[in-house]
């Protein structure tokens, strides 16, 4: 029997017990249970994608830099981790780097757009 459902159940128990601190302003626990689900599931991009956000509340802007290149390694076309090192990028003052992934961020979007409305 494989383990992969106790896995997946401890990796999601820890994202929404990240996403309560989330919402009450808790952005340091919120990094540990996010953390936390990523250890039981290091490809769970939603939980990459908090803990990018909440690293990010933090003002730990090459933290989060550092988990949204991770997501976009694991899916290339994910909209909202280039839009997300966009942001990030703007927040540091790397305007070029910023700039390239806004409009990375944009082409995929209209990618996905074609692809749905051919």
């Amino acid at each position: 029997m494989s383990d992969q459902p106790t896995k997946t159940a401890t990796a999601e128990d820890h994202y929404y017990a990240a996403l309560d601190h989330v919402s009450e302003g808790e952005f340091e626990q919120a990094v540990a249970e996010y953390e936390k689900s990523l250890a039981a599931d290091p490809s769970f991009t939603d939980a990459l994608h908090g803990l990018s956000r909440a690293l990010q509340d933090l003002g730990r802007f090459d933290e989060a830099i550092v988990v949204s290149k991770r997501i976009v390694e694991l899916d290339p076309d994910d909209v909202l981790a280039h839009t997300s090192l966009s942001i990030l990028y703007q927040r540091k003052g790397m305007v070029p780097e910023a700039e390239a992934e806004g409009n990375l961020a944009r082409i995929k979007g209209w990618k996905q757009q074609l692809k749905k409305n051919p």
